[in-house]
């Protein structure tokens, strides 16, 4: 994907959707014959655009700022009821529009019967003049606090809160279950490719954040034969904020041992030719460490003068996504690094958590509790790390339930680095790409779906900006479905080639950042907040007595039965007693309902 697409608020596809709408010209003339000023619509579009402007900011700083996170929910919510009404005054721009051509070809909406019958032209315009007046009332308190929460405005990729850097050293003995894997780069690296085509090997070590990139790329970096094989060995910790010019001068700075400190960072030639003098004829290893930009040009620009290096020189990348890979990469594919086994994750969380702890029958009972909480890192080195330090030392059974019993989201920034971790790529995906991750949350962890299943449903949302002339809706959804792939967020099924599945935390990530619209009916769990919900799947064991309050889902959008499973509570008096009455669908899927003979003839759904 572009890179000038990177970053960019979840709500922000939101806004542009509701632009596009205000300009339609349908809309434009409904609103015109419905005694709507231009004046309210143009103060909505500037109100929206002031908001809009720090919806970066925001999703940042709600990790640390529980007053900027209230508005954030607030602001979504308001959002998303704008949205369903300027869904409506579309469709019933529409409606007007087939109705005065005379069609006969389409059925008239009930909502136009309910107009046309029993309330006037002029009763419905003053209804939904108040409406928008209200939705402007709104979002101007939400314009009117931006400055008392700080919030500021941010150019395209800009990170106010930068990670911290890494460097080169390590404990080795606190690491678990990588042996094979640093045996792996490691035989790479001590490998000379005479016969390629590339004088200086490329070798990216990519995979979701927290999985253990930079340990790995730390631990073969320290490696005893290693550090005989090169002449020169450097790290540099390059991050979000890519700039050729500083990347350059801290090699270089690395390289040379005196005077690189003095070079202007704004001149590019001279530091490239200086780093050039100081790479010429010298095998070296670089390791270039959590790299985000995916512009081609700039690592063609930046790789110049390492290409004055000795045969056999090698740079070390690691990132989140497979982009990076494919740009800078020279290996046939990238390094992909998997997940820990479950005893390697407890070692790491025992390792941290009973450090201290050295009564025999406390650690006994303790342990029990770890391995259940070990069920949320599934496999991810910096959660069992971080919920192991979480625990360091406690031994009152009610610190290690609480830790057991909570989200990864319920743990305060302070006690918890796995959100923000995880967040980090989130929040540096395009917004539309941020709404179709977000509605993955509708499924239930270690749900397994294909690919052409997750397109259509994202089709039938509308949850893609408009393709231009020479594209095609599928293949936005073809290329946006990728790009999660290549960034962690989706990976592939191990028990079916076809089928992928959300990694549990990213699923975590993913319920969090879609604020309980998207939900998911199972056995056990509650029913959450009905009347915000949107998007609702239901898992074929849930009894009768839970369809009742979707009776209160009043803008639910998606209703979803999780195929090639029987669904025995869904009988026709469920569906068309309860489902049927809400007006805002735009998916009903009744796969499995066996018990299902027919559907009442006013159905409200845009898609079926």
């Amino acid at each position: 994907m572009a890179a000038e697409l990177v970053g960019g608020a979840f709500l922000s596809s939101v806004f542009q959707s509701a632009f596009d709408r205000l300009a339609s010209p349908e809309v434009v003339a409904y609103l015109q014959g419905s005694n709507i000023s231009d004046d309210m619509i143009c103060k909505l579009k500037i109100v929206l655009l002031a908001v809009n402007a720090v919806l970066d900011d925001a999703e940042e700083k709600q990790i640390t700022s529980i007053n900027v996170k209230k508005w954030l929910n607030e602001l979504v919510a308001a959002s998303y009821e704008a949205d369903d009404l300027l869904d409506q005054i579309a469709t019933d721009a529409l409606q007007s529009d087939l109705e005065a051509s005379g069609s006969r070809k389409y059925k008239k909406s009930k909502l136009s019967d309910l107009i046309s019958s029993s309330i006037s032209r002029r009763s419905y315009n003053q209804n939904m003049k108040k409406k928008l007046e209200e939705i402007l009332r709104r979002f101007k308190v939400f314009e009117k606090s931006i400055n008392i929460l700080g919030l500021t405005s941010k150019s395209v990729g800009e990170n106010s809160s930068p990670t911290q850097p890494t460097t080169s050293l390590i404990e080795e003995t606190e690491v678990f279950g990588r042996d094979g894997d640093k045996e792996a780069i490691v035989n790479l690296l001590l490998t000379d490719d005479h016969e390629g085509r590339n004088k200086v090997s490329v070798i990216p070590i990519i995979g979701m954040g927290g999985i253990g990139k930079t340990t790995l790329a730390q631990l073969v970096y320290n490696d005893h034969a290693v550090e005989k094989h090169f002449d020169l060995k450097l790290w540099v910790f390059v991050s979000q904020e890519f700039d050729i010019c500083k990347v350059t001068k801290t090699v270089l700075c690395a390289v040379t041992t005196s005077g690189s400190h003095s070079y202007d960072d704004t001149n590019l030639d001279l530091l490239q030719r200086k780093l050039k003098e100081g790479l010429t004829g010298k095998k070296f290893l670089i390791v270039l460490d959590d790299v985000w930009n995916e512009d081609y040009n700039d690592w063609q620009k930046m790789r110049t003068p390492f290409n004055f290096g000795s045969h056999g020189s090698k740079i070390i990348v690691t990132a989140r996504s497979k982009e990076v890979a494919d740009i800078m990469g020279t290996t046939p594919t990238p390094f992909q690094l998997e997940p820990l086994k479950d005893e390697d994750c407890w070692q790491i969380f025992q390792w941290h958590a009973f450090d201290k702890i050295r009564d025999s029958s406390v650690r006994q009972v303790l342990e029990k509790i770890g391995r259940e909480i070990l069920n949320k890192c599934k496999g991810l080195p910096l959660a069992a790390k971080t919920l192991g330090g979480l625990l360091r030392s406690k031994e009152d059974v009610s610190d290690w339930e609480r830790v057991l019993k909570s989200e990864i989201w319920d743990l305060s920034h302070r006690e918890s680095k796995i959100l923000p971790a995880l967040l980090l790529s989130y929040n540096y995906l395009p917004s539309d790409l941020k709404r179709c991750f977000a509605f993955c949350s509708t499924f239930p962890k270690d749900y397994e779906f294909e690919k052409h299943e997750l397109i259509l449903l994202w089709m039938a949302e509308n949850l893609f900006q408009q393709p231009n002339i020479n594209k095609r809706v599928e293949d936005i959804g073809n290329e946006y479905f990728n790009e999660l792939v290549s960034r962690s967020f989706l990976q592939r099924s191990s028990r079916q080639e076809s089928c992928f599945v959300m990694h549990d935390l990213v699923h975590d990530v993913a319920r969090f950042v879609s604020r309980g619209y998207c939900f998911t009916f199972e056995n056990g769990n509650s029913n959450g907040n009905m009347m915000k919900v949107r998007h609702l799947a239901v898992a074929p064991d849930v009894s009768l007595q839970r369809f009742g309050p979707i009776s209160k889902a009043i803008h639910l959008r998606s209703l979803l039965t999780l195929p090639g499973r029987s669904f025995p509570s869904l009988s026709n008096e469920v569906v068309n007693n309860v489902i049927l009455k809400l007006r805002c669908f735009r998916i009903l899927s009744l796969s499995g309902c066996r018990n299902l003979e027919s559907l009442s003839d006013s159905i409200d759904c845009q898609i079926l």
